[in-house]
């Protein structure tokens, strides 16, 4: 644009409008020569084997009593059922299945001691009571059921002193968690059947 061009008042918002672009299109240049670049994306880390979680720590052990009468009661209750040619008494919490069971064969005045668990062979199996403490033979379940079971003729003085003991009896069988189970009216009644 000549000098002369510029002193034209029409021409002025021309050069304005071009003086403006310009001055725009510098700044804009002037921004982007100032920004800095976008940062590059950072590696993700390694990744590392997963390590499975640590073991729970073992249960404590078991309470060790100095005697059996001092250690807490088995939770559990008894139930009675007699039958024509037998009559049992089931020892478990409620709504679980039996942990115990007496059992009274009527036809060979047998009792049996059912406990639940699962044995390979025979193993010993203990009674404790106030007045007697015995070691009896428990044989796996003919069956194939997950109990072991130690039989007594139905006039064994055992019988008498597991009913009559101070308030509870214990059965401790090899590998299996000792029973403090009561001496209630249900332990007699089986074995009143058999007698």
């Amino acid at each position: 644009m000549s000098p002369a061009q510029n002193r034209n008042p029409a021409h002025r918002p021309l050069l304005r409008s071009r003086a403006a672009k310009a001055a725009l299109l510098i700044g804009c240049l002037g921004v982007a020569c100032c920004t800095p670049p976008a940062p590059e994306p950072t590696p993700p880390p390694p990744s590392q084997p997963v390590q499975p979680a640590p073991a729970p720590p073992p249960p404590p052990p078991a309470p060790v009593y100095e005697n059996w009468l001092d250690a807490p009661q088995t939770p559990g209750d008894w139930s009675y059922t007699d039958g024509a040619g037998l009559s049992y008494a089931l020892f478990g919490p409620a709504g679980e299945a039996a942990r115990l069971g007496l059992e009274c064969r009527k036809t060979d005045r047998t009792v049996r001691i059912v406990r639940a668990g699962n044995a390979a062979s025979e193993l010993p199996m203990r009674i404790r009571t106030e007045t007697a403490d015995r070691m009896l033979t428990a044989t796996p379940s003919p069956d194939g059921r997950p109990m072991i079971i130690a039989t007594l003729q139905a006039s064994d003085r055992l019988l008498d002193a597991m009913a009559f003991s101070r308030g509870r009896f214990a059965v401790e069988t090899s590998g299996l968690e000792t029973l403090y189970v009561p001496a209630w009216a249900e332990v007699t009644r089986v074995i009143e059947d058999c007698r």
